[in-house]
Formats: structure tokens, C-alpha cells, sequence
């Protein structure tokens, strides 16, 4: 049998794709992250095994003991659903595990999910791009490399908006290496908790406040001026300079 990728979307079950849904409905064997919302969860089958591998801070399954799970599961003949929250493509890690499954001849199949990096933010009424206020976007992970935080001096554009997953730990550090990086302290960021789940809450605050602000995990980072705008506002002001 082949394993299936597939990618539970940002939060709730009716964010998933079809075929996503299909995969789930008709799964013998799940292997699920704890970023995949219980909505989900619920359409696994009553008779299907399930195995929780979600990482946690201080607590976590190894990537290699999840491949190996993935390896064993793919070889069994039984019908497997590797499910991840947003896009397992997305810092979901899935590059790792289809070159797992391919090292072991185990086939797979990709399901992607729609990427909270991009649907979160909107969640709360932001746009990632925006014609006259942002040119593009950069998505980049707050987690700690060899014990150091990304370098996000280099990341510093006014006319782009950046996305950082997984960042809330260390958000003191992004936002001072951002200001010495050019960006203004007065830069609009915008955090969205618990996106698109009952629980959701959207907190705007600065880079020069973003470090002393409440916010817990999971959360998306969303920095640059696209943070201040809530399309949900009609008195939004909209800049109107040419892209």
C-alpha cells in the first residue's frame, strides 16, 4: 500500500481539502502532529490505530524514530495516512520523511494542505501581499539552528512581509535583529493564535512591543505593513503608490 502525505490544513476540518477528507475517511492507520486541530482527528475511522508523534518544547518524538515508524507502517499492506497540520511541506518536514519512504522502496502520495503561513494571516483579516503596500512575501521559521536563532538581519525589507512560524520563543531576538537590520521599531506586527480554531486571537502590537507581548503557541508571526490592515474594517487606509 501507499503512504499517504497528507497536509489537515490551518485548523478546522472543513479547511481540508476533498481528497484530503477522502484519504482520512477510508485511513487504517494514522500518524498525526499535535498541530492537527481535533475536528480532524474526529474523522479518522473508530477502528483505525493511531499514533500520536506531535512534537512539543521539551518533548518530542525523533524525526528518525518517525520515519522508521512511517517505514514499518508503509510495509505493513494496511491503508496509512501521514497527516500533518497546514502543508507538510511548509517546515512540515515532509521533504524528510518522502526521502525516507523512497531510501525504504515504500510508495507514498503527496495530499497537499492549504499552509497556515499563508491562510493564517487571513484568518484575522490580513493579506500577505497587497498591491501599493507589499511586494512579496518571506516565510522563514523562528526555531533556534545549532542553538542560535535564524539570521533575520538580512530579512529586513520594508516592502516585503515576512511570516515566521514557530517563533514565539525567540521573539524578542527576531524583532531587535530586524531594527538592526533597518526596519523601523515602529513596524507593524500582527500575531494570530489558534488561527481558524474556536480559540483564535489576534494580537497587534510592533516590533518594539513584540518581545514584552503576551502571545502563546501556536501562533503565526506576521510582520511589515500589511500587519496593521484588517480587510474586515472599512476604515482601513490603504496606500495607493503603484506596486
Amino acid at each position: 500500500m501507499t503512504v499517504q502525505l497528507v497536509g489537515a490544513g490551518p485548523g478546522e476540518a472543513d479547511l481540508l481539502t476533498v481528497r484530503a477528507a477522502r484519504a482520512i475517511a477510508s485511513a487504517e492507520v494514522v500518524v498525526f502532529d499535535r498541530l492537527v486541530d481535533r475536528s480532524v482527528l474526529n474523522l479518522i475511522p473508530p477502528m483505525a490505530d493511531r499514533y500520536d508523534v506531535g512534537k512539543t518544547p521539551g518533548q518530542s518524538s525523533s524525526q528518525e524514530a518517525t520515519n522508521e515508524l512511517l517505514i514499518e507502517l508503509g510495509r505493513s499492506g494496511r491503508r496509512v495516512v501521514r497527516l500533518k497540520g497546514g502543508d507538510p511541506f511548509v517546515f512540515g518536514r515532509g521533504g524528510e520523511e518522502t526521502l525516507a519512504l523512497t531510501s525504504a522502496g515504500v510508495d507514498f502520495e503527496i495530499i497537499p494542505g492549504l499552509s497556515s503561513s499563508l491562510s493564517g494571516p487571513l484568518a484575522a483579516g490580513i493579506p500577505v501581499t497587497h498591491r501599493g503596500i507589499s511586494r512579496g512575501v518571506t516565510i522563514v521559521t523562528g526555531h533556534l539552528i545549532d542553538g542560535e536563532c535564524n539570521s533575520f538581519v538580512h530579512l529586513a525589507n520594508p516592502e516585503l512581509t515576512l511570516v515566521v512560524l514557530m517563533g514565539v520563543a525567540h521573539r524578542a531576538e527576531i524583532a531587535r535583529q530586524l531594527v538592526l537590520g533597518g526596519l523601523t521599531p515602529d513596524t507593524p506586527v500582527a500575531v494570530i493564535e489558534r488561527a481558524y480554531t474556536a480559540s483564535q486571537r489576534t494580537v497587534r502590537t510592533t516590533l518594539q512591543r513584540l518581545g514584552t507581548t503576551e502571545i502563546a503557541n501556536p501562533a503565526i508571526i506576521v510582520i511589515g505593513a500589511v500587519a496593521a490592515m484588517s480587510l474586515n474594517d472599512i476604515t482601513t487606509e490603504l496606500a495607493t503608490a503603484a506596486w
